[in-house]
């Protein structure tokens, strides 16, 4: 792995992409209601991003299995869709559907990405507690980085608390190094493996990641739609997605997605 840490000075210019993703995710969150489109939430992710003279880091991304780039500012993913899930005007959303928003920007040439999930109107209690529970898991993390701390460990207390509440976490897709690109190294599983044992990460400060578990309320099995892009549960069940972009300080670490009055 080739991590490269960042200065306070890089950090800081990371933090100012982090309020505009926050402040994007912050308005997401109050307009997702039922018969609003994905395309529409889309729209208003575009709008303020680039009035805060800031590059959307989704839109055009190229997969080299898939002919389409992703056409989408933001992943909108509603239920069993994990990740990857393209905006569209035929994606209305309903009474008790979950929605997860992923986005991320680069500004002034830092990146920083981030992610949710709510819950469109009611939403039944099942969905209410995978919820909760995805995003105890990032906070299990947040609450557990800092200097000399191995990763693994941090893993294991999630996977753990996913696992103990009666769901499963995602390995098809983990949490990556940031900075001037979206994905840098390392990965950022969060599960514990033999391949993470076997070459652990060293939290160390300076080191900036976007930590994102993804739950699953069934099995951790996912599938790709013929789009390409979107990623399903394999079973049909529905998925949580929180993600935040943290540095690692010498205390602990700071979230740099969840600043001013945008913390989510």
């Amino acid at each position: 792995m080739a991590i490269t840490l960042k200065s306070r000075r890089e950090i800081e210019l990371m933090r100012k992409a982090g309020v505009v993703v926050a402040d994007v995710l912050l308005k997401l969150k109050e307009i997702a209601k039922p018969s609003v489109t994905t395309a529409e939430l889309d729209r208003v992710a575009s709008k303020i991003a680039t009035d805060a003279g800031a590059e959307l880091l989704f839109k055009g991304v190229r997969n080299p299995a898939v002919k389409m780039a992703f056409p989408g500012a933001i992943c909108a993913s509603i239920n069993e869709q994990i990740v990857h899930g393209i905006p569209s005007e035929a994606a209305v959303l309903k009474e008790g559907d979950l929605l997860s928003v992923d986005f991320g920007v680069r500004l002034n040439g830092y990146c920083a990405d981030s992610a949710i999930t709510v819950g469109i109107g009611e939403v039944d209690s099942e969905k209410i507690k995978l919820m909760a529970v995805t995003k105890a898991v990032l906070d299990i993390a947040i609450a557990a980085a800092k200097p000399s701390v191995k990763w693994s460990q941090i893993a294991t207390q999630m996977q753990k608390y996913a696992e103990s509440a009666g769901f499963s976490v995602v390995k098809d897709f983990v949490g990556h190094g940031i900075g001037r690109e979206m994905h840098e190294d390392p990965r950022v599983p969060n599960f514990v493996s033999d391949e993470l044992l076997e070459d652990d990460i060293l939290l160390t400060e300076g080191m900036v990641l976007a930590v994102e578990p993804m739950v699953n309320a069934g099995t951790d099995a996912v599938k790709i739609l013929k789009d390409g892009w979107t990623v399903v549960t394999k079973d049909g069940k529905c998925s949580a997605h929180f993600e935040h972009t943290i540095a690692i300080n010498k205390n602990g670490c700071e979230i740099l997605t969840a600043v001013g009055t945008a913390g989510q």
